[in-house]
Order: structure tokens, then C-alpha cells, then sequence
């Protein structure tokens, strides 16, 4: 189910972009790579109830639970297009068939800001909300953690919000898709970085790590951002995992529950088969975006749109991402005064390199560093202005499709060019 409509010598491609999309024509040839589509499941509903009642890992839910147990369930924050309100639902009828006390939902939101009470209703919808605790993830207070262990690799402290290490039954929900320097979301992300704190948080975005060759899209095991991440859920103890994979409608397309780490690398085998791809040759131009809302709704989570790009962009040449940036740079973390602190990106990567410099969001402002000694990169946000794309080191653009062309005649008369419509919902890779 393509997203592109050839006319003639035009197409017409649907970029993700914001929630009402973007249409660009383009009068070049164009590689489109988009995820292997698969529809969602005839009844979701059902496929649910049964990995709940049979996982593929590990007991059933009801067996694991006991009664009158307190449960804390992890959630995606509002940057994640989790479905919530057709997964908590039906998680809570088998828990209320176990007989169990009471259930306190945890909004993961890492290092993020917290969600409004109007996104909160948007996600969770007024069933859940009306029996449920909700508690919103802090990392800036410390107060609210508690130590579970320690990090492999740096001894430093696994701190976890208090509250959901101290239920009874602890449980995770989330979404599997490729991530730019931990391999995969879900699963275990969902108790660290989701509800650690910062000085956790910073160990496992460390410069060192991310830097890592193996901290990058699809990769898990070798990987010293996901091994920590595991290590940390370990440390916690999950009685029970529920993740799903996501079609770009946000239907579900498959549903891995059960024991933790086998139910995530189940998911993780799924959606490497479904949204990886491998091309041939780089290109001297890419085209993507970051996924439409809501992963698009500031600049920093456009960096994951860009990486998604700079897997297989030629060094020296141009990537575009149309990404909304509704929510603007954003104005909250320490993204965007990393951006003003520094010139360039060599600048900031030379004082990234300095002994015991460690800071919140600096992780982002890495691996968009590092993508931009690769490539120029263009941005296309209507909710940032000219100014905002530059003081972030970015050249903005109004005009998509004319950037495009501009581009691949500066690349000269055989410049390849590829695009990402899904951005990274889509992780292309250069085969050997």
C-alpha cells in the first residue's frame, strides 16, 4: 500500500506530517522505502485477551497475579502513539478477574515533560482514568526513586520511581518499533529510561554509549545502551510485559506478551522484518520525515527522523525532513540551550569530549551532531520559525519539493535520491 502516485513524470508522494499530512510532487526519480505494510488485526480485542490469557512466554496473567495484589502498569507518554485506550482496557478487565487491589497507571515519560491533563484524557480515555491512580513520571525528583541495584559497566545508581517499584504485580505496555540508538523501544525502555531518574537516565545516554558503534537502530544484544536497559528491568523484576507492533493508521498488527525478555525480542524479530529495509547503494539525497503526530511534535524528536535519513545518505550529501514541530523546539529540557551554547556541531562534540561534562538531553543534541558531519541537513517545520531551525544549526525550508530539486542538481546529473514517507517507521540500511 504505497504513498505514492506516479503521473507521467510527477509524483505525488503523502509525506507523515503533523496529523493532516503533507503532499510534495517531485519531477525525479525516487527510491520510496516504506515499511513492509501489513493491515491490522481482524479483532484486535480478541488477539489481546489471548495473548493475555495464553502469552507466547512465561504464565498467564491471572496466574501471576494474586488477589487483592496491587498493580502498577507503565505507559507511553503523548509522544508515543500507543493505543492506549483499546490495550488498558481489556488489561484491566483480566486484572479485575484476578480480584486485584488497586491499580495505579505510570506515565513513562523519562526526561520528557509531563502530559496535560487534556493529552492524559486524550490517551487514556475517561474508563481508565476513572479507575485508575494516575501517576506522572518525575526524573528531577530524586526524592521519588528508589535504588534497585546498579549499572553494568559504571556502577552507578538504577534509580526507579518508588511508587511502581513498590507494587505488588509490576507490569509494562508498550510499543515496538526500531530506535535510533537503543535498538528498540519497548519492553524494558519502559521501566529505564521511562521511569528512571536523570542520573540513571544520563548514565544510560552516556557519550560513551551512544557513541558506541553497536548503539543504533535494530541492534539489542552488544548494544551497551539496550544491554544496561535490560540489566536495570532485571534489577526491578516485571511480572509481566504486553507489547504491541503498529501499521502507520496505528492499528495493531501484532501483539507479544508474557515474560519480559522473550515476549520484547519476540516483538523485536517481528518488526525487524517489517520495518527494515535494505538498499543497494547510498543516496545522495534523502527525503523523510519523523512519523507524523505525534512523534513529530518538537525538533528534538525529529533527530530520530534524521538518523533514520543518515543510515544511508552518501557523506556530503542533503537530508530534508518535514516534521511539524507543533510543540515547537521544545521549550522544556535541555535540548535547545545545548543548541544555543555551541556554534556548530564540531564545537559541541569537542565539548562533549571534555572529562565529567554530562547533561540532560545531551544525547540528542550527539546524534544530531554526528549526523550533521555526514550530511547538510533541511528542515521543513511550520511550527518553528527560519530563526528557530537556525539557531539549532538546521537550514530551514518552505518549499519541500523545491528543495529536493535544488539539491539533486547541486549533486550533479546522476544523483540518486530516496524517501522516507514513514520516516523512521522505516529504517533503511546499505547491504553489504
Amino acid at each position: 500500500m504505497s504513498l505514492c502516485v506516479v503521473q507521467g513524470d510527477v509524483q505525488r508522494i503523502d509525506l507523515a506530517y503533523g496529523r493532516s499530512g503533507l503532499s510534495v510532487e517531485l519531477d525525479a526519480a525516487a527510491d520510496i522505502i516504506e515499511p513492509r505494510y501489513l493491515p491490522g488485526l481482524a479483532d484486535e480485542a480478541a488477539a489481546i485477551r489471548a495473548a493475555l490469557r495464553v502469552p507466547a512466554s512465561g504464565g498467564p496473567l491471572r496466574e501471576l497475579v494474586p488477589r487483592g495484589a496491587s498493580v502498577g502498569i507503565s505507559v507511553c507518554d503523548v509522544t508515543r502513539p500507543f493505543p492506549w485506550r483499546r490495550v488498558l482496557p481489556l488489561l484491566l478487565e483480566e486484572l479485575h478477574a484476578c480480584g486485584v487491589g488497586p491499580i495505579t497507571i505510570f506515565v513513562a515519560t523519562g526526561t520528557h515533560r509531563k502530559c496535560t491533563h487534556d493529552e492524559l484524557r486524550e490517551m487514556l480515555g475517561r474508563e481508565v482514568l476513572s479507575a485508575c491512580a494516575v501517576v506522572q513520571h518525575d526524573a528531577f525528583d530524586v526524592a521519588r526513586h528508589r535504588q534497585v541495584g546498579t549499572i553494568p559497566d559504571t556502577g552507578t545508581p538504577a534509580l526507579i520511581e518508588a511508587g511502581f517499584v513498590e507494587q505488588d504485580v509490576r507490569i509494562t505496555t508498550g510499543f515496538i518499533e526500531p530506535h535510533f540508538f537503543a535498538g528498540f523501544s519497548g519492553g524494558p525502555k519502559m521501566v529505564a529510561p521511562g521511569l528512571a531518574a536523570l542520573q540513571s537516565v544520563l548514565d544510560l545516554h552516556s557519550a560513551a554509549r551512544i557513541g558506541h558503534a553497536c548503539a543504533t537502530w535494530g541492534i539489542t544484544r552488544g548494544n551497551p545502551v539496550h544491554d544496561a536497559v535490560r540489566a536495570i528491568a532485571a534489577q526491578v523484576g516485571i511480572s509481566f510485559n504486553l507489547d504491541v507492533t503498529l501499521n502507520r493508521e496505528h492499528a495493531i498488527t501484532n501483539v507479544f506478551a508474557g515474560e519480559l525478555f522473550a515476549s520484547h525480542a519476540a516483538g523485536c524479530a517481528f518488526a525487524r522484518q517489517t520495518a527494515m529495509a535494505a538498499v543497494t547503494a547510498s543516496y545522495d539525497v534523502v527525503l523523510t520525515t519523523n512519523s507524523g503526530y505525534p512523534l513529530d511534535q518538537n525538533l528534538y524528536q525529529s533527530v530520530k527522523g534524521m538518523s533514520a535519513a543518515a543510515q544511508i545518505v552518501k557523506p556530503g550529501g542533503s537530508i530534508i525532513i518535514a516534521s511539524e514541530c507543533s510543540d515547537g523546539v521544545p521549550a522544556h529540557g535541555g535540548y535547545r540551550e545545548l543548541l544555543h551554547q555551541s556554534n556548530d556541531p564540531e564545537s559541541y562534540l569537542r565539548q562533549l569530549s571534555e572529562p565529567g561534562f554530562s547533561v540532560h538531553d545531551q544525547w540528542q543534541v550527539q546524534v544530531q551532531a554526528q549526523i550533521q558531519r555526514r550530511a547538510r541537513v533541511f528542515v521543513k517545520a511550520d511550527g518553528l520559525s527560519d530563526e528557530q531551525v537556525r539557531a539549532a544549526w538546521l537550514e530551514p525550508v518552505s518549499d519541500v519539493a523545491a528543495c529536493v530539486r535544488a539539491q539533486l542538481t547541486a549533486a550533479g546529473p546522476d544523483a540518486r535520491l530516496a524517501v522516507l514517507p514513514q520516516g523512521p517507521q522505516t529504517i533503511p540500511y546499505v547491504s553489504e
